[in-house]
């Protein structure tokens, strides 16, 4: 995944409540292999043709061979943002809170480079310690006019109290 884990440099709460609406990032590219579709198919237990089975697949489908799962796509938005986004400072822990929307608008194809594109809708404090973050994300398939997909990703950021408590 070439370097997928390299971070850019962390922010402040200040800085990324300032920055809503305007910070963007963008990853690094990761070829999506068949490698990874058929491990992703073992671990869902979705073995259907159009991901495992490229003669078939180049046969039988418009894509020209096998493609990724949309979820596969949608899981990979973790090791994207690993490489675009910046870390929170003071931050022991970020949690994915799940998504508002998603949409699979292109299929990716096997060996097909993907990359995220991350915008910064929101970023609010719940409560004391916790912060809320809302990023606009669409993912960017080499080649391509349409992105794989489009979400808006939720995510929680647990910054503890001077004292280590986090507040419930």
């Amino acid at each position: 995944m070439s370097n997928i884990e390299t971070r850019p440099a962390s922010r402040t709460v200040d800085e990324l409540l300032a920055g809503a609406g305007s910070m963007t990032g963008i990853s690094e590219w990761v070829e999506v292999t068949q490698a990874m579709i058929d491990q992703f198919a073992d671990a869902t237990h979705d073995h259907q043709f159009i991901h495992v089975d490229p003669a078939r697949a180049k046969a039988e489908t418009p894509f020209g061979g096998t493609i990724a799962h949309g979820f596969l796509s949608l899981s990979l938005l973790s090791a994207l943002a690993m490489n675009a986004l910046p870390p929170l400072k003071g931050a022991t822990m970020g949690i994915n809170y799940g998504f508002d929307k998603v949409r699979f608008i292109s299929p990716v194809r096997s060996a097909a480079r993907i990359r995220g594109h991350f915008r910064l809708a929101e970023f609010t404090q719940r409560k004391p310690g916790e912060y809320m973050s809302r990023y606009e994300v669409s993912v960017e398939i080499e080649g391509s006019d349409k992105p794989a997909l489009v979400a808006d990703w939720l995510g929680i950021a647990i910054i503890p109290h001077k004292d280590g408590e986090i507040s419930a």
